[in-house]
Parts: C-alpha cells; structure tokens; sequence
C-alpha cells in the first residue's frame, strides 16, 4: 500500500497526556469527515477543524510507495538518536491509510506510535497509543484505548455520552473558534466540576511551535 502524506515534522506534542513530548508528526492527507475545502465546510460532519491536511505538498510530504520509505522518512527527521523515539500519525483521518505493515515498519526503526484518530475507522493492531478526539453526529468504531480528547464544547457531543467507555484518560479541549475565551472557561468548569476529567491546552499554540 502506497501512502499520501501532507507532511512529516518534528516538534513537542501539544495536546494531551504527552504534552511536551519530542515526537515527529506524520499528518496524513484526507479525512472521511470534510474535505479539508472551505467551501466545504458548513455542511461538513465536522465543522471545526483547524488543521490543513489536503494534498501532499507540505514538508517532507508526498505520496510514499511502500511502508519501509514511510518509516525512514520519518526516521531521518528524528535524527540520529535511538533514545525515546516517539511518532504521531495524525491528519485528517489516519486511520483511512495507517496499516499493520506501517506499524510494524515504524517499530522496528525504534518507535513508540501515538495515533490521533475521530474514532470512526478500525485501527490495526500494534499501536501503543491510542487517542481518540470524538466528533458529534459520527458512530465511533474505535470505542477504547489510552486517551479520550473531547473538543468541547459540541453540540451533541457531550462528555457524559464517554464516560462509560474503558479508555484510560479522559480530556476536554477547548475549541479553538471565535469565542475561544468562553470555550476555555467552560471546559475550566467542568473539569472542576467533574474530576474524571483532564483540561487539554493546545500549547504548541500559545509557545508558537507547530
């Protein structure tokens, strides 16, 4: 299987239980809910997204022709060192393209593999770590793994319609939209509320790293 790759770069995680980690970002290209156009974006199943995943044509990006080239690519932009690899499959949607054979490609460069997913494809086996970002109005197929990352606030997509599920931590985000200050405070306040919780900071925003 071929893979189309928007980008691949290396930069600390932003978001979650990894926050600050050293990690390359492989972002596929093309997601199942929008198109990525926004002429699109208004009758989009998600209509939040802030993340440019159209084409192949960013950093490192491209379309690679089998899984073994993925993984040195990925490789290469770590760097030398064999210590705490960790690599992000990310979008878009990279459940649409990711693969055992990936997975076992990356593994036996030395990585440790974090995928970010909506939830709504079947992920192969071999990750080791799962997080799932719920998008309102879409059946989740992927219904456990490590970490459950709820932007919030959605209409129809709220907290206590998780909290059933055996995932082993569970974040609110703040949506990143035009009253971004009222998002923040609401998530605030029902984390206090409700412990179970975790508030989730995009900070590679707020230090200006991507």
């Amino acid at each position: 299987m071929s893979y189309a790759i928007k980008e691949i770069f290396k930069t600390l995680q932003g978001e979650g239980a990894h926050s600050g980690r050293a990690a390359v970002f492989c972002r596929f290209s093309g997601c199942n809910l929008w198109s990525g156009r926004e002429q699109d974006r208004a009758t989009a199943q998600c209509q939040f997204c802030d993340t440019d995943f159209i084409g192949v044509d960013g950093t490192k990006g491209g379309r690679y022709a089998d899984p073994d080239s993925l993984a040195q690519a990925i490789a290469a932009e770590w760097g030398t060192s064999e210590e705490h690899r960790y690599v992000v499959l990310t979008g878009g949607e990279p459940l649409l393209q990711v693969d055992k054979p990936l997975v076992d490609a990356l593994h036996d460069v030395g990585f440790e593999i974090g995928v970010e997913t909506n939830g709504t494809q079947p992920a192969p086996d071999g990750l080791d770590w799962i997080c799932v970002s719920p998008k309102a109005g879409t059946e989740l197929v992927l219904k456990s793994g490590h970490e459950l990352k709820l932007v919030y606030p959605q209409k129809n997509a709220m907290p206590n319609q998780f909290e059933h599920l055996p995932f082993e931590n569970f974040f609110l985000q703040p949506m990143d939209c035009v009253d971004a200050a009222s998002c923040t405070e609401k998530a605030i306040e029902f984390c206090i509320n409700n412990p179970r919780w975790r508030l989730s900071l995009q900070t590679h925003k707020t230090v200006g790293i991507r």
